[in-house]
């Protein structure tokens, strides 16, 4: 896990980079300000860098944009505002802390830094990481798992509705339709007409011809009539002498 260090003083980078390196945390950034630390992120509207940050320890006395303010500032963006934020700092009045919780920080270390504490807190903060990750997988795998049932209710929805061979609507849909439109004849007081088809003599045609002839005929596909037989094609029944 990619944990971004953010002081101005040299010699505290290198004793953090060096804490962490040591204690199997290999993937440790150094920035020397709250600028830097926003063009490693991208806030600058620069490329972003290419490890992931899951952790950014961050001084508060720093020149130009202090740690509060960064804070604040990387908190205000919709993708950072998970990271944890762990405040390094020599000052640890309550105002001050108030300050840096209010901005959004997780966590403060004291200076001099404890290498104790330091690991104790950060693998604390790291392992809550991972389990929000842990947990996001967890619920897309859930979506992923609704999205799929949904579609496969609709599909079988479709399929109780719809005739198997024709693609049109069955039994059951008529049924149903029948009835919403006879209550809304009830209700508005308006005439309900119905059209029954037949295809004549098609029990003849398909004894004649076979069931599968005579299922090509009912999707729409060639009818091979013979003289004097009598089958429907697509705009009506034809008969051929």
């Amino acid at each position: 896990m990619g944990i971004l260090i953010v002081d101005d003083s040299p010699d505290d980078r290198q004793l953090l980079q060096s804490i962490l390196t040591n204690a199997g945390y290999e993937d440790t950034l150094a920035a020397e300000s709250a600028a830097a630390a926003f063009r490693h992120l991208g806030l600058d509207g620069g490329k972003q860098a290419q490890t992931r940050v899951d952790l950014i320890l961050m001084d508060i006395v720093m020149p130009s944009t202090n740690g509060i303010e960064a804070c604040r500032q990387i908190k205000a963006v919709e993708r950072f505002r998970d990271i944890p934020i762990i405040m390094v700092t020599v000052k640890t009045d309550p105002v001050d802390l108030q300050l840096a919780f209010a901005a959004g920080a997780m966590d403060f270390i004291a200076k001099p830094i404890s290498k104790i504490e330091l690991l104790t807190r950060v693998r604390c903060v790291l392992r809550l990481v991972h389990e929000i990750d842990r947990r996001r997988a967890r619920e897309q795998e859930l979506l992923e798992v609704m999205r799929q049932l949904q579609e496969a209710n609709q599909m079988l929805l479709r399929l109780s509705c719809l005739d198997g061979l024709t693609g049109i609507t069955n039994r059951r849909q008529f049924d149903d339709f029948l009835d919403q439109e006879w209550r809304r004849a009830v209700r508005e007081h308006t005439p309900l007409s119905l059209i029954m088809l037949d295809i004549d003599q098609f029990k003849s045609y398909n004894d004649t011809n076979g069931h599968q002839a005579g299922d090509e005929c009912l999707t729409g596909g060639r009818c091979h009539i013979r003289s004097g037989e009598s089958a429907w094609r697509p705009g009506g029944p034809v008969r051929r002498r």
